[in-house]
């Protein structure tokens, strides 16, 4: 088993190689990486990314570090449309399954031209490499499946790593250390693979 420092290791090490940002594959696709963690080291996975984005801005890469965090981008999208107090006064009066169908519906999560992934599709710089967080912050509401899935066919000249509060078997994402499982078939590498 690898350990949280020797997992962020070999993601350092990664990036590094130019291999790691090339378009490969049978489709002439960039790889998509699951960096799952126990969701007990989610304060220090936070300070290793900051870490991982410091050291790649105040050095010469050929590439950027983005961290798109889903919960701060599901604010502030809900913030600029006026819904955020509105949300609060949903989810009294009618609940929380009512108000994460309703924020669903507004961010269309479940379509590729939907507010989060055209956030960062329009964000998104040349020479990037696109770190995804957030996942367990903005769960129920926004399901990690339903965004790489949605990713996988806007994003496609840059690599992703999304980094997972739970376990990757390769095949489908358990969230929370096995509490909740999505059944999901994922064309996504373990970052230690």
């Amino acid at each position: 088993m690898v350990s949280l420092d020797e997992n962020f290791d070999i993601l350092e090490n990664k990036i590094k190689d130019p291999k790691f940002r090339q378009i490969t594959g049978v489709s002439n696709e960039v790889k998509y990486y699951i960096f799952d963690y126990p969701s007990a080291d989610e304060l220090k996975v936070r300070t290793r990314i900051d870490s991982i984005k410091s050291k790649s801005e105040s050095s010469f890469n050929d590439y950027t570090i983005q961290v798109f965090d889903l919960y701060d981008i599901m604010l502030d999208i809900l913030k600029s449309k006026g819904r955020l107090e509105k949300c609060f006064e949903l989810e009294k009066t009618k609940g929380f399954d009512k108000l994460c169908h309703g924020i669903n519906g507004l961010l269309q999560v479940n379509s590729t031209n939907g507010l989060i992934i055209r956030h960062i599709e329009e964000n998104l710089t040349d020479n990037a490499i696109v770190f995804i967080t957030g996942i367990g912050k903005c769960y129920p509401i926004i399901r990690a499946h339903t965004i790489i899935n949605n990713l996988h066919m806007v994003i496609d000249q840059v690599p992703v790593v999304m980094f997972y509060p739970g376990k990757y078997t390769g095949q489908e994402l358990i969230l929370f250390d096995g509490e909740i499982k999505d059944d999901n078939y994922y064309r996504a590498l373990r970052i230690s693979e």
